[in-house]
């Protein structure tokens, strides 16, 4: 029925005034039955047969065209009474109720590891990062993100923001080393989270955190800056990117960058990977949330759309419809068509006394 109502383009203001059309079939129930006393009276019906056949059809003793007039006039006049308007636009009005997200990503040296591959070859891990997490951006489009950068010292890159295209500008500027401070400061990342995030009234907060190392700088141990965010409802899912052990890493140059051959590659080495799980478990379980461990792209790909299964956003869609009054043309038809019955009634139709 809802469905019939909202594809059907006339509404009333004041409906109530429709129910005066019930009252039509009874009186056209009453006027066909009692009808009109004659005007005269005629001693035998003869005198006036010729009479008879020459006039209009007549029921209830009424002519069929002038009650026919009224009956339809009434109609249109209690049309509007009853204010008819008629849709003339329509659009949808989302209603975001979404999830306040600040995504903590490690910057720092060990994330130049070529463990990883996209389209089969190998690349640093924070490319593949940067990949995966634009298209987990793009699937959240009610909810406001926010990026921390965090090497041995976290920056805001991106502020709490529904301008998500300004969040993958930004996302798309991030590069390993641009942090002066070296280590890894992952207390610090998850306090400047949970500061961006304490004061907003979301139905849900949370840390996306991922990491490819241990902590080991920064002014906030990960466990106490996790039970502050616990105490604020903030729930962190803690993602650990990389193998551990022995990993291809690039030879880097003065300037930060990653020396190449003559041919344009990248110069690999072996390097130690350290990635500090147990205390991603602890994170995670502080604050309700979950701990990943990631050795591939796809595996990647896998966590965020998962988290994005977990953490889904309630959306809520509202029909508006603008309306255009038309009363006034059922107002003019039945006043018109009562002035055409008292033309009638006073001309062709006129009866005698």
């Amino acid at each position: 029925m809802n469905r019939f109502l909202e594809a059907f383009p006339l509404a009333f203001d004041t409906p109530l005034w429709l129910w005066l059309l019930f009252l039509i079939p009874i009186l056209l129930l009453l006027r066909g039955r009692t009808g009109r006393g004659s005007a005269l009276r005629f001693p035998s019906s003869g005198l006036v047969a010729g009479i008879a056949r020459k006039s209009p059809l007549r029921w209830g003793g009424v002519p069929n065209l002038l009650y026919l007039v009224k009956v339809i006039a009434f109609i249109l006049l209690v049309l509007a009474l009853s204010r008819p308007k008629w849709r003339s636009d329509s659009f949808t009005e989302r209603q975001r109720s979404g999830i306040d997200i600040v995504l903590a990503l490690d910057l720092s040296g060990s994330m130049w590891a070529h463990d990883f591959k996209i389209k089969g070859t190998p690349v640093d891990r924070l490319a593949v990062v940067k990949e995966v997490v634009e298209d987990f951006i793009e699937a959240r489009q009610d909810d406001r993100i926010g990026i921390v950068a965090f090497s041995g010292a976290p920056y805001l890159v991106s502020p709490l923001t529904l301008n998500h295209q300004w969040v993958l500008e930004n996302l798309d500027r991030l590069k390993i080393g641009s942090i002066p401070e070296q280590g890894t400061a992952i207390g610090s990342a998850i306090g400047m989270g949970v500061n961006r995030l304490n004061n907003q009234k979301s139905q849900s907060r949370i840390i996306v955190l991922l990491t490819d190392g241990a902590n080991n700088a920064g002014k906030i141990e990960p466990v106490q800056a996790s039970e502050a965010a616990a105490s604020f409802g903030i729930k962190i899912y803690a993602i650990g990117a990389g193998e551990k052990g022995l990993v291809p890493f690039p030879v880097i140059n003065r300037d930060g960058s990653a020396r190449r051959n003559a041919n344009g590659k990248i110069l690999l080495r072996q390097a130690e990977s350290d990635i500090d799980l147990e205390t991603l478990d602890k994170i995670a379980d502080l604050t309700g949330g979950k701990s990943y461990h990631v050795k591939d792209t796809r595996a990647l790909g896998r966590v965020y759309k998962e988290i994005d299964e977990l953490e889904k956003t309630e959306k809520k869609l509202t029909v508006r419809h603008s309306y255009k009054d038309i009363y006034y043309w059922p107002l003019m038809l039945g006043v018109g068509l009562i002035l055409l019955e008292q033309s009638l009634a006073l001309t062709r139709f006129r009866s005698l006394p």
